[in-house]
């Protein structure tokens, strides 16, 4: 390892066009590109768990309303309107969302398909040896 000087030289003629607008470009860009490497085979993993966890919250919220309403017998729109608005905007969309997984699940494997192509790769190919090998490490 060795450390290198540099000389910085100015800038001869013209300003810099790399500004904030152009920054947000490029995280934009790493997000997207993240995104795409981690769940392109598999949207259910990222859409599913945002769904699952809106559907949750919004069934629990509508469930406390309804055992509210039941049992304090009190006027719900009246008393809870907007957890009840709240309840129902969750619950619709934590069911949207986990669709959107599914669809998504749906394009992927009919796109590997029609590519005549996995959705998994395999690494390694084990021998007969090498497989009571790992199996003995277990």
């Amino acid at each position: 390892m060795a450390e290198v000087p540099i000389q910085n030289t100015p800038r001869v003629a013209g300003a810099s066009h790399y500004g904030l607008g152009r920054t947000f470009r490029v995280l934009f860009d790493i997000l997207t590109i993240r995104f795409l490497l981690k769940y392109f085979t598999r949207p259910m993993h990222f859409f599913g768990a945002i769904g699952l966890a809106g559907t949750a919250t919004g069934a629990a919220l509508l469930g406390y309303c309804a055992v509210v309403k039941i049992f304090w017998r009190l006027d719900i729109i009246e008393e809870h309107g907007p957890l009840l608005i709240a309840g129902c905007l969750l619950l619709l969309a934590g069911l949207m969302m986990f669709s959107t997984g599914l669809i998504g699940e749906l394009l992927i494997r009919t796109y590997f398909e029609s590519q005549n192509r996995r959705i998994y790769a395999i690494r390694d190919i084990l021998s007969q040896k090498r497989r009571e090998k790992v199996d003995e490490r277990r």
